[in-house]
C-alpha cells in the first residue's frame, strides 16, 4: 500500500520541500487515494497513500503523533497490527485511528527500533523524532516492499521508487560498473545496497537505518535464517510436509487482513492452486481468481488456462480469464519498462503489468504465489548441486545460474565498461563464505532468498501491481515459513523434481494434475522469440543514438544478435538480446 518520498538534511539547512513534492507525481500510481507532505526543520516527508486498513483521513500520511514527537511516511502491511495494537493499549497507549501505521508509530516509541522484529508483514517505512532529529529508516525481513536512496552531500534523500529520486533532480546517473557486471553476469540481478546507477542506493532487506541529527548512520540487520539442521522434531518427509502446511496455512490466513476485497493471481502451478485452496479450506466463498495468457509464438503456448481453469472449478472461484493478444501486448512493453525501478528483464515483467492492469479494475489486494521456488528448491540450478562438496559450491552455483562467464562477457561489454576483476563471482563466495548453510544446496538457497528473490521476482511483482495500485501479498513469503524451509533438508526439499515437500503437503488438498504437472513459467512467447514489431522495437532501442554514445556494449557483438535474434540464450535459456535491449530501453526511459 502506498508510497513515499523525503529528504533529510544534516548540516543545519531546511529540507526542500519542493523536491519532495517533485517526487510525489512518480509515486501516485502507488497511492491513487489521496496525498500528504509534512515538513520540519531538516526533513521533509511525502506520501501517495492507496487505502487499504482503515479507509477513513485517520489513516493518512504522514502520520503524525504529537503527543510521542514522532513522524512516520510507511509503505506496506503489518498483519498483526491489531495483536500488537491490544499489547500497546494494554501498556497504556492510546489511539485516534484504525490502521497499522498508527501501530507502527506507537511499536517504535514502547520498544524502539527492535519494533520490527515484532511486525509480521511487509513495510518500508521512515521514522522521525522531533526532539533529537533522529531518522530512522526500515525494511521487511524479504525486502517485499522498496526503499531507495540518494545521498549527496550532507542530504539524503529517499523514495519508493527510483523514478522519484530522478524527478527530484540532482543525482549522479552514471553507470555502476560492478551493478553492470552484476546485470550481465548474476541473471540480471543488482545485490543491494547497488542500482545500475552510481547516484541511487537501496536500503538492503531485513535492515534497520538509524541516522542521527549530524548525519551519523548505524545500520542492524536484524534476520538471517541460518539454513541449518535445527532440533526441531522432524523427521520425515511427511513430518516437514505436515508443518510446512501448518506454516502455509497460517501465512495465507494472516494476507487476508484487509477492508477492502482480496483476490488471488491464479497462475496455475502448484503455488497459487495452493493458496486458492487453502482459502477455500478456510471457508472463503466467490474468491476473486485471475489468470493471463498470451498468444502462442514459433511453437510454444501463451498460456496455461488449462491447470487454472481446473483449480477455479473445483473451489468455485469467480475466475478472470485475461487473454492478450499481439495488438494490446506490443504497447504494454514501453509502459512496463517505465514502471520499473531497476532493469528488469524477466518477461514476467509485461506479463505481471498486464494482468494488473486488468486485475486492479476488481480489487485492490492480491495474493500471489512469488517465493515457492526460492525458498523451497523448485527452480532447475538447485539439483546439480546436490552432493557437490561445499568448498567447490561457489563455482558450481556459478555454472548453473550465471548468465555468461567473466571471459565470455569481456568479448560483449565495450572495453571502457568491463572491471578488471570477476565481480559477481566474488559476492558469490562472500556470501556462500558466511556462517551456516551446510551444503551447497543450502548455501544457493540461503543466497537465492536473501539476494535473488528480492531482486528478481519479488521487486518485479511489487513494481508491476503497483504501476496500478494494486497491493499484491506473498504468503510463501511469511518469514516464519520461510525459517522452517530453511531448516527443511535439501533432500526433502528437492525430492520429486524439486519443492518435494510442497508437492507433499498439498495432496489431498490440490488436484493431483496440478500437482504432477511438469514445472511451468510464465509464458510470454512474444519476448522469448523476438520478431516483428517486437523485434523492431528492440533493434531500435540498440542502434538509436543513445545507446551508440552510452556504447555500453561491443558493436559485434550486438550486430550479431540483431542477425540472429533468438538462438544466442543465457545459461538458464534467457534471450541474450532481450537482456542488451531492456537495460538499453530502461535507460533511455529514465533520461539517463
Amino acid at each position: 500500500m502506498c508510497g513515499f518520498a523525503g529528504e533529510f538534511r544534516y548540516d543545519g539547512h531546511p529540507a526542500d520541500g519542493g523536491a519532495v513534492r517533485r517526487m510525489l507525481p512518480c509515486l501516485a500510481s502507488r497511492g491513487p487515494d489521496g496525498e500528504g507532505v509534512w515538513e520540519r526543520g531538516a526533513v521533509a516527508l511525502g506520501h501517495r497513500r492507496l487505502k487499504i486498513i482503515d479507509l477513513s483521513e485517520a489513516g493518512a500520511q504522514p502520520m503524525t503523533d504529537a503527543e510521542l514527537g514522532l513522524t512516520l511516511v510507511f509503505n506496506g502491511c503489518v498483519y498483526n497490527y491489531r495483536q500488537l495494537r491490544a499489547e500497546l493499549e494494554a501498556a497504556g497507549y492510546r489511539f485516534f485511528s484504525n490502521s497499522d501505521t498508527e501501530v507502527i508509530i506507537k511499536a517504535y516509541h514502547r520498544w524502539g527500533a527492535a519494533c520490527v522484529e515484532r511486525f509480521l508483514g511487509m513495510f518500508a517505512f521512515v521514522l522521525v523524532e522531533h526532539d533529537s532529529g533522529t531518522v530512522v529508516l526500515g525494511r521487511d525481513r524479504l525486502g517485499i516492499k522498496p526503499l531507495y536512496l540518494a545521498e549527496s552531500g550532507s542530504r539524503l534523500r529517499f523514495a519508493s521508487n527510483v523514478q522519484a529520486l530522478l524527478a527530484a533532480g540532482d543525482v549522479d546517473t552514471s553507470i555502476d560498473t560492478v551493478a553492470l557486471h552484476h546485470y550481465m553476469t548474476f541473471h540480471s540481478v543488482v545485490p543491494a545496497p547497488r542500482t545500475i546507477l552510481a547516484g541511487i542506493r537501496k536500503l538492503p532487506p531485513a535492515t534497520v537505518r538509524v541516522i542521527t541529527a549530524d548525519g551519523r548512520a548505524t545500520d542492524t540487520r536484524y534476520w538471517s535464517p541460518s539454513y541449518t539442521r535445527t532440533d526441531l522434531g522432524l523427521e520425515t518427509p511427511r513430518d516437514w510436509a505436515d508443518a510446512l502446511l501448518g506454516k502455509l496455512r497460517t501465512a495465507v490466513e494472516r494476507r487476508m487482513v484487509a477492508d477492502v476485497p482480496v483476490g488471488v493471481l491464479l497462475s496455475g502451478g502448484l503455488d497459487s492452486s495452493f493458496i486458492v485452496a487453502l482459502l477455500a479450506e478456510s471457508g472463503q466463498r466467490g474468491l476473486t481468481t485471475f489468470s493471463i495468457g498470451f498468444e502462442a509464438a514459433a511453437g510454444e503456448s501463451g498460456d496455461e488456462f488449462a491447470y487454472s481453469d481446473i483449480v477455479a472449478k473445483q473451489f468455485a472461484t469467480d475466475h478472470h480469464q485475461i487473454r492478450i493478444d499481439h495488438r494490446r501486448f506490443l504497447p504494454a512493453v514501453p509502459a512496463a519498462v517505465a514502471a520499473m525501478s531497476e532493469p528488469m528483464v524477466s518477461h514476467d515483467c509485461v506479463a505481471f503489468h498486464l494482468l494488473s492492469e486488468d486485475v486492479s479494475k476488481h480489487v485492490t489486494v492480491v495474493q500471489s504465489g512469488q517465493g515457492a521456488d526460492e525458498v523451497l528448491a523448485g527452480y532447475s540450478w538447485y539439483p546439480p548441486l546436490a552432493g557437490v562438496p561445499r568448498e567447490q559450491a561457489v563455482d558450481a552455483y556459478a555454472r548453473e545460474f550465471f548468465d555468461r562467464s567473466h571471459a565470455t562477457l569481456a568479448r560483449q561489454l565495450a572495453p571502457e565498461w568491463l572491471l578488471d576483476r570477476d565481480a559477481s563471482r566474488e559476492f558469490v563466495a562472500a556470501h556462500f563464505a558466511a556462517p551456516g548453510a551446510q551444503t551447497a544446496v543450502d548455501a544457493a538457497l540461503r543466497l537465492d532468498s536473501e539476494v535473488m528473490l528480492v531482486d528478481d521476482p519479488v521487486k518485479r511483482v511489487d513494481n508491476m501491481t503497483m504501476a496500478w495500485g494494486l497491493e499484491a501479498r506473498v504468503p510463501f513469503l511469511d518469514h516464519e515459513l520461510v525459517e522452517l524451509a530453511a531448516a527443511c533438508p535439501p533432500e526433502v526439499k528437492l525430492a520429486q523434481g524439486g519443492k518435494g515437500v510442497l508437492k507433499d503437503a498439498a495432496r489431498g488438498i490440490v488436484p493431483d494434475e496440478v500437482i504432477d504437472r511438469s514445472k511451468g513459467y510464465f509464458p510470454v512467447p512474444g519476448i522469448r522469440h523476438l520478431e516483428g514489431p517486437m523485434l523492431d522495437m528492440v533493434r531500435d532501442a540498440l542502434t538509436t543514438s543513445a545507446a551508440r554514445d552510452r556504447g555500453l556494449f561491443d558493436p559485434g557483438y550486438v550486430r550479431a544478435l540483431l542477425q540472429d535474434p533468438n538462438t544466442p540464450r543465457t545459461t538458464l535459456g534467457a534471450n541474450q538480446l532481450w537482456q542488451l535491449a531492456l537495460l538499453e530501453m530502461w535507460l533511455q526511459d529514465k533520461g539517463v
